[in-house]
């Protein structure tokens, strides 16, 4: 069998596995089908950062075995070739204790030229090396020298062989060929495959908001790879609590037999991409930005020591990207002004934390590397919804 072949062959049964691992991940619900109206503005047409026109989202599943449970997640920004024609772009950390390569020249720069990918801790590097081969390959690149990869992760090592480092090349350009508009497949897909939050599964989540025509009619789209901790909160109510499973539970007394539980600890991490079509310059990404931790924060997160909390931000605005073959040494374009941000402030919040309860309710009970973490429970979580008057 050829390498080509091989590879092909291994796609397929990874696409097979881990269908089977989620068959039942299209039944359970997003946050907006049990009802749950996260905040004031509505959403768009699919909820999702692909509402965002030209916005591609791509993802590679791996399931193997009994200890491999990991993957890759790919946000496009524009279908065409990003290194020479690059959007203005932005990085906010919260928390730094994550590994977010190429983030140094995003700041110094204010752009980004390759599409986003998220991955496991361990594997930066490689999707970093496969992203530089996949943009060198690509026509009209054959003169160039640099490439800045975007490379984020959270941990994915209590489910999966994080230090086997699983994720290939083909992996990492399967994600990015294979991606595309239209509903983003949410929980234990891709960079989510391995990833726990608040003690249950995590995963890939995504929401949208749109502004109304007065405001501009811009839209913002979140997309999120959830693995961190804290008290689990939903719109308000205190559902990690009245499941019995929240950070510092042990050390309040509340937990059995005073005990402690892995599932109680608020490490981990959070890595939030935010795509807009308002025409935002680098700075206004990175206030942009700034909000979606607060979206997070809404969710029960207090972005612990052991966490590493990003917010990844870029505007696929036509009059704002920069064009390689520009070589003028002025460029002019209109974009917002400060005072304009505000109503964008509040979609990315509110999108960001419906993304969040998206990664979870989508996500079902993974096992792997020893150990298994259950799905949020529904029919609970909605009485606990129905009792604090979040949802009838």
């Amino acid at each position: 069998m050829s390498i080509k072949l091989f590879a092909v062959v291994m796609v397929v049964s990874v696409t097979v596995l881990a269908a089977a691992q989620n068959a039942t991940s299209n039944v359970r619900p997003r946050a907006s089908d049990l009802g749950l109206k996260v905040g004031v503005l509505a959403a768009g047409p699919l909820d999702a950062i692909t509402d965002i026109a030209g916005v591609e989202v791509g993802q590679t599943t791996i399931i193997r075995g009994d200890d491999i449970r990991t993957g890759v997640t790919a946000i496009v920004p524009h279908p065409g070739n990003l290194y020479q024609e690059k959007v203005p772009g932005a990085i906010f950390v919260g928390n730094g204790f994550g590994k977010l390569a190429g983030s140094t020249q995003v700041e110094e720069m204010g752009n980004l030229e390759t599409p986003i990918l998220l991955t496991s801790t361990t594997s930066v590097p490689r999707v970093a090396d496969a992203v530089i081969s996949y943009m060198l390959a690509l026509p009209g690149n054959e003169d160039v020298r640099s490439i800045n990869p975007v490379v984020g992760e959270t941990n994915d090592g209590y489910l999966s062989d994080i230090r086997g480092r699983h994720i290939t090349p083909d992996d990492v350009f399967a994600a990015i060929k294979n991606a595309k508009s239209g509903p983003v497949e949410e929980g234990a897909v891709g960079a989510g495959t391995g990833t726990v939050a608040f003690g249950w599964k995590g995963g890939i989540g995504t929401s949208s908001r749109r502004l109304p025509a007065s405001l501009g009619g811009y839209t913002v789209g979140v997309l999120v790879q959830t693995n961190f901790g804290g008290v689990l909160t939903i719109a308000g109510a205190p559902v990690g609590q009245e499941l019995g499973q929240y950070y510092l539970r042990k050390e309040l007394g509340q937990s059995l037999n005073g005990v402690p539980s892995a599932k109680d600890k608020a490490d981990g991490s959070c890595m939030m991409v935010v795509a807009t079509d308002a025409p935002l310059d680098a700075r206004n990404l990175k206030r942009l930005a700034a909000r979606a931790l607060l979206g997070m924060a809404r969710t029960g997160s207090s972005a612990s020591n052991g966490s590493g909390d990003y917010g990844i931000a870029f505007s696929t605005a036509p009059q704002v990207r920069i064009h390689a073959t520009d070589k003028s040494p002025t460029q002019s374009m209109e974009v917002l002004t400060n005072e304009a941000m505000s109503p964008l402030f509040e979609a990315v919040i509110e999108a960001t934390e419906e993304a969040i309860y998206n990664s979870m309710l989508k996500a079902t009970t993974t096992t792997g590397n020893g150990h298994t973490v259950e799905a949020l429970p529904i029919d609970k979580t909605l009485e606990i919804l129905k009792e604090h008057r979040v949802i009838k």
